[in-house]
């Protein structure tokens, strides 16, 4: 895994990014490459199954390519070949598409919010816990009843 460390005051409300000019607190160490989701299976909160099943979402929402871009593509052009199973890149693409979508439809309603922010989207738990009104600490256990109906869409045992 890639690491990017830097060094972050601590705060009342957590690390303080670097150029802050108020007074000098206590500091840690902050991995920047690290997602919310690995951070969690790090320190024992998610299975290797449930990360599993996070990682496999996430895999299929990039190589869908939901995430917002930028208007115009600069990807090399590539030679026609027969990838995975014989798929062209397109169908690789409409095929991630649609385990996507059938993952987030499997976690059901009311928990696609929380699976998007935190795995597709990156965003800290306790982000999305205040951006969807929750209570503090509550997301963990949401997001791992999610995770658990991603686990049985995609057959991780």
């Amino acid at each position: 895994m890639k690491r990017i460390l830097v060094e972050r005051e601590l705060t009342n409300e957590g690390p303080r990014r670097s150029g802050d000019a108020r007074g000098k607190r206590r500091t840690v160490t902050v991995n920047l490459a690290e997602s919310p989701l690995a951070w969690l299976h790090a320190r024992g909160h998610l299975d290797d199954r449930l990360f599993d099943a996070g990682e496999a979402l996430r895999n299929d929402y990039e190589r869908a390519q939901l995430a917002p871009g930028v208007t115009m593509r600069w990807d090399p052009v590539r030679a026609k070949t027969t990838g995975e199973r014989g798929l062209t890149p397109t169908e690789r693409q409409v095929a991630a598409k649609q385990r996507f979508d059938g993952a987030i439809r499997h976690a059901g309603k009311g928990l696609e919010d929380i699976l998007w922010r935190v795995v597709c989207a990156g965003e800290a738990l306790p982000t999305a816990e205040k951006a969807l009104g929750w209570p503090a600490r509550s997301g963990k256990l949401v997001l791992r009843i999610a995770l658990e109906r991603v686990a049985e869409f995609y057959r991780i045992r």
